[in-house]
Formats: structure tokens, sequence, C-alpha cells
């Protein structure tokens, strides 16, 4: 028999790439008390209709059974930047352009020159916008499908859709939360208001934009005839890395990094990031603070890629060699190469398959460490764990290859589906009028198994940046 809850039920939901996951937690003790997942295809094209996003949640709760139907309040995390454009009666007017969609480069390139380069844009937005960012793909919108672009009434991200369809809101009442926004690049975190000079460029319309709900504030209620009960409280929401900071209830200094489709690097600061490099996205979290945040658009689904390639196993990996794989398959975030591809380099006539396979790991792990120094900033110097997260973090090949290529600790929080923890913690902090970031360390969700660092491969580094910078003409296509 199941105990009974010890506090009020919450839902958290991570509505990711490929699937959505729901969780119903106690939110006194973090405790899972019901799960439920649903996929949702993404095209040839890249792209993904959110009408299956709404379907999948629907479907998800509906795997929770009771549990779900005794919830109080729900919370909403959903895939960063995605271009959810609507028409009046709320339909999504074309397939959502996804976070790891890079077709908007030229469009992007554009918009950077026209504000005076990338240290404006770092200055205004606290990020040099890259071509996964909304205001990129809302440009390539106009310029590529101007017909639909004009039936456009309501441009939302992934979590501000499902949020909306939750709380039954009308086009002109959508909401959406300042860690989400600051993803899109018509967001301010100098005055943490949308930009009219920005918006006025992308030829984007403020008022089809959604509110802007502040921490701790409530987006609505659940509407009638819902997968959920009427009338719950449903929390403001937010983008899936400020979910999955909150979920580890991460304090300043603690740097995480996310093994998923994408990989992430990224700490809670209490100083308002702005990189004028393009490395260190400047992104406000779900709070109050700040997400510096590094990303790349080819990790775990890169490796596997190229496993597969070569008839391995992901964790028949091998040492040694000189091998360089640089896995940028389908352009690439950090660095900035929107039209790269992959690269491989140094092979030798005694060069194994392990060893290129182990050469990608490298290559993807490279990528991230590259920029934790960044993301850290002023705490970089700090002997915190790298708390590793995301599917990757659970492969032996992954985990040994961040050790070696850092030399810090790594520490694998046991807690799982984080990003859906986050959402549920902020749920739970609406519902108690708690910050939920500490409910979330109430919840220990960074318990789990540690590693000491071992001595950092610098010849391995080394190798990775001789090659990357020589490779970086070739790559920029």
């Amino acid at each position: 028999m199941t105990a009974a809850p010890e506090g009020p039920l919450v839902i958290g939901v991570d509505s990711s790439t490929q699937s959505t996951k729901v969780l119903v937690v106690d939110s006194a003790t973090g405790t899972v008390v019901a799960r439920g997942q649903a996929p949702h295809a993404v095209t040839a094209e890249g792209d993904s209709d959110p009408e299956q996003w709404w379907d999948a949640l629907c479907r998800a709760v509906a795997q929770c059974g009771p549990a779900a139907q005794q919830a109080a309040a729900v919370s909403v995390a959903g895939q960063q930047h995605g271009l959810v454009a609507l028409d009046a009666g709320g339909r999504p007017v074309r397939n959502a352009l996804l976070w790891n969609d890079t077709r908007s480069a030229p469009q992007r390139d554009r918009l950077l020159e026209s504000l005076g380069g990338p240290a404006a844009w770092a200055e205004r937005t606290g990020s040099v916008p890259a071509a996964s960012f909304t205001v990129t793909k809302w440009a390539w919108l106009r310029e590529n499908e101007p017909e639909r672009a004009a039936a456009v009434r309501a441009v939302r991200l992934p979590h501000d859709y499902l949020t909306g369809r939750l709380a039954g809101h009308g086009i002109g009442e959508g909401t959406t939360d300042r860690g989400d926004a600051s993803g899109t690049g018509w967001w301010s975190s100098a005055t943490e208001s949308y930009d009219q000079e920005i918006l006025e460029l992308a030829g984007l319309d403020a008022e089809l934009l959604p509110r802007v709900v502040a921490g701790g504030e409530q987006a609505g209620t659940v509407r009638a005839g819902g997968p959920l009960p009427e009338g719950i409280a449903v929390a403001a929401g937010t983008g899936d890395n400020m979910a999955g900071a909150l979920g580890l209830g991460l304090t300043a200094g603690q740097p995480a990094m996310s093994l998923g489709t994408s990989g992430t690097v990224y700490a809670v600061s209490g100083r308002r990031p702005a990189d004028p490099s393009g490395i260190v996205a400047g992104f406000a979290d779900a709070r109050h603070g700040w997400l510096p945040l590094a990303c790349t658009l080819n990790c775990t689904q890169a490796v596997d890629r190229i496993a597969a390639l070569l008839g391995r196993e992901r964790e028949q990996v091998e040492p040694g060699g000189s091998a360089v794989v640089l896995p940028f398959l389908d352009g690439e975030r950090t660095p900035d190469l929107p039209w790269a591809t992959g690269l491989v380099h140094g092979l030798r006539a005694e060069t194994t398959g392990g060893q290129v396979l182990q050469a990608a790991y490298d290559g993807a792990v490279f990528a991230l460490l590259q920029a934790l120094d960044l993301v850290l900033g002023e705490d970089a110097g700090g002997e915190e764990p790298i708390l590793l997260i995301g599917g990757g973090a659970r492969g032996t090949a992954w985990r040994e290859t961040v050790r070696r290529l850092s030399g810090r600790a790594v520490r694998i929080p046991a807690a799982q589906e984080l990003v859906a923890l986050g959402a549920a913690a902020q749920a739970a902090g609406l519902l108690l009028g708690q910050d939920p970031a500490e409910v979330a360390r109430g919840w220990n969700t960074t318990e789990g198994p540690s590693y000491e660092p071992v001595e950092r491969d610098r010849a391995a580094l080394e190798r990775l940046a001789a090659t990357l910078d020589r490779a970086t003409p070739l790559l920029r296509g």
C-alpha cells in the first residue's frame, strides 16, 4: 500500500523535443507518487506540431491515474526557443520551429548587424542570439512564409502554449515567464521587458506576445474540460533549463552539466551576464536571479550516431590514439557554427574504432567545458563538483570523459526527471508561498554517487583546441 502524502500533491510537466513527461509529486517530501510519459514526433524537416504536445500531455496525465486528479497545482516546463505561431482561433499556422533548428542563420546574421553587432545584443538582451533563438525564427517566417506570418495573432514559446491550453487563455491572455522569455532575443535582461527596437527590427508586434509573469506569480487556473481538475492553480511555468536549475535547487557556484539530445552547462548567479563572445547565453532564471548557460546542439544523439556508424555499442570506447572528432553533425551553437558538419581528424593505421568513439565523446564534452569558466564567472575557482544530469549522466563513458577532461569531481544526482521535478517545485512554491529552489533543496534532489577528480587530460584538450582552430574556416561552410 502506498503511504499517504505528507503535503498537497502538485504536478510538474516536462515537454521536451520528443516526449512529454508528467510527475505527480508530494510537495512536502518530493516523493513522486505517479508518473506518465507520451511521445510526440519531429518531422524530417525538424519541426513539430504543437497539437501533438497537448495530446501527449493529456495522455501522460491519464497514465498518472487518480493521483493527478488530486493535485492542487501544476506547472509546465518546455523546450526553449521554439516558435509557436497561432492564428485568431488559437491554432498553429504551421509546425513549430524548434530550438535545434538552424535554418534561420541568415536572418540571425542580419539582425546582429542591424542592432550594432554582438556586443550591443549582449548588453541589451544578455545574449548574442544564435540561430536557435526565437527572434531569428520569426524573422525567417516573415521572409520565407509571409502569408503564414500575416495570419499570426499570437506568438508563444512551447511552455506558454501548453500553459495557455491548461488555463484556457484566449489569444490576448497568454503568459510566459522571465526565464523562458530571456531566450527569445526580444526580451531585454537590462530592463526586464520586451525590447521595442528589436521587435521593430524583427517585424514583430508586441501585441502578439504574452504577458511576462513574475517569479512566484500565478498564470491562471485550470479550465473546465481539460485533463486536470478545474480550478487548480497554474504556475508561471518556465524553460526546461530553468526548471532543471530549480529541480536541483542550485546555489551560486554549483555547475550543472546536462547531457541529453543537446548538452548544456549552467549555474545560477546574482550577476546579470552579458558575454559579447556569444559563448554564454545570459538567461534569467525562473526566480529573481540569472542563469548563465552554454548549450551545444550535438551531444548524446550525435555520439550515438557515430557509435552506430562504427558498429559499436555506446560504451565500447578505447583509450589512447591521436584521433580527434568534432561531432557537429547538424550545425552547432557552441561554438557558433550553424552550417558545420562532423569532422574526423588524426586517423592513423593503428587507430581503432573504440578510440574514434572515445574521441567523439571527447569532442562533445570539450565544447561544453570550453564554456564552463565563462558560465561560472567569478565563481570559477570553486571546488564544487559538476552535477551531471540528463540521459548521458547514467553512462560510464560520459561520466569518465567529463572527469578526465574537466579535472573536477562529479556527482550524479539520484533524482530522475529533474526538469519535471523543477516544474513541480515551482508549482509547490506557488501553492505553499515558498521559494521553489528552497523547496527542491528540501527534497534533497542532488543526493547521489560522487566521483573524485582525476588528472586532467591536457594533451587531449590541446589536440581538440588546435583542430577546432584550424578547421573553423572549413566548418563555417
